[in-house]
């Protein structure tokens, strides 16, 4: 078989709101799919555009539209800032997911900001972008999208757990790729560490100070999303409806709030990879670094619990939609009917050439 070869970019910003993560990556294919990671950086969010980005769920189409627009610009400029930084000269594609804004795929509805034509113009190169759409049109999750990465790039593993934003995890069963959100992470985690004036809860700390409240937990534990069978997934939408108000209502101190809802992250995790402790596990993302979440699991699971090298827990999600691009492309399948719900496999993404 001919060594078949790609040279992209990939793009990433997740709902932690940490920055935009971007990837100058090498992938081969032989027998199987390799892939080398050459350059990577997030690029943190101002205070202006994590205030705007935090609140995109609550403004007005015509808003909407303009802040696409305006992000779609900031995108391009970090883009090749990072381009020239690299002194990158040999590029395949741009593979940007964007920045989710809307996500109710019941409604057949799903919004990515920063994938307007536009992009490409602005880059002065292929962009492939808007993984989401068209799989939600085929009444697809339109999530998880990374699943076909895991498959192919990380097969070594039962299970691929990234703790971003929110908890999702990708593993085969019964000879099919399943895949879905598991719950709410940083997103929670994160908000509750604002209010003491800190961006995040650094390796759990606070959280590890705090009193576990049983009767919150329980009532976490109870909601319904987690005892649907899947596909399923998660947006902040579903956060503000569910979450915020149930943990508001017993008006605890926020160590605590932490405290309890690291627990609840931990069970909703190990419900899902069991305790049998011949399986291996995978986690990636944000919260791969918070130690007393990481503690929590391992106390509740036997499972071998994997945590890679700095650049595979901070850019695996951009790794992969850098190969979901490549798998768009060549007109591959990169997102299975298995995860999403779809009515097929498909491969999804646009494709657009700079004028």
């Amino acid at each position: 078989m001919a060594i078949v070869k790609y040279n992209v970019i990939g793009v990433m910003s997740g709902t932690s709101l940490d920055g935009v993560d971007i990837v100058y990556v090498r992938f081969q294919l032989t027998k199987t799919w390799h892939f080398d990671i050459v350059a990577a950086e997030t690029i943190p969010y101002t205070a202006e555009w994590h205030n705007t980005l935090k609140n995109l769920v609550s403004i007005s189409n015509d808003d909407l539209l303009e802040i696409d627009k305006k992000y779609t610009v900031y995108l391009s400029e970090v883009i090749n800032s990072f381009i020239q930084k690299n002194n990158i000269k040999n590029i395949d594609a741009i593979c940007s997911h964007g920045h989710t804004a809307l996500h109710q795929p019941n409604k057949k509805l799903t919004y990515q900001i920063g994938n307007l034509r536009k992009l490409a113009s602005l880059l002065r190169n292929k962009v492939v972008c808007d993984f989401r759409v068209q799989d939600v049109a085929l009444g697809g999750q339109g999530a998880p999208l990374v699943p076909i990465g895991d498959m192919l790039l990380f097969s070594q593993y039962d299970y691929c757990i990234n703790l971003g934003g929110f908890a999702n995890v990708s593993y085969d069963l019964k000879n099919k790729r399943t895949a879905f959100d598991i719950c709410p992470v940083n997103i929670v985690l994160n908000y509750y560490a604002n209010l003491l004036g800190h961006d995040y809860d650094d390796k759990g700390k606070i959280a590890a100070t705090g009193t576990l409240n049983m009767a919150l937990l329980e009532q976490l534990n109870m909601l319904s999303f987690y005892h649907k069978h899947p596909p399923k997934s998660l947006g902040l939408e579903w956060v503000n409806t569910h979450i915020f108000p149930l943990i508001k209502a017993f008006n605890l101190e926020i160590n605590d709030v932490l405290r309890t809802f690291t627990e609840h992250i931990a069970a909703q995790i190990v419900a899902v990879i069991g305790t049998k402790r011949s399986k291996s596990v995978l986690i990636t993302g944000g919260g791969a670094y918070n130690s007393f979440l990481i503690e929590r699991i391992k106390a509740q699971s036997n499972t071998g619990i994997m945590i890679p090298s700095k650049t595979i827990v901070e850019y695996k999600e951009a790794l992969i939609f850098g190969f979901l691009g490549v798998l768009r492309l060549r007109g591959d399948v990169n997102c299975l009917q298995s995860v999403t719900g779809a009515e097929k496999n498909h491969s999804s993404g646009k494709i657009y050439i700079p004028d």
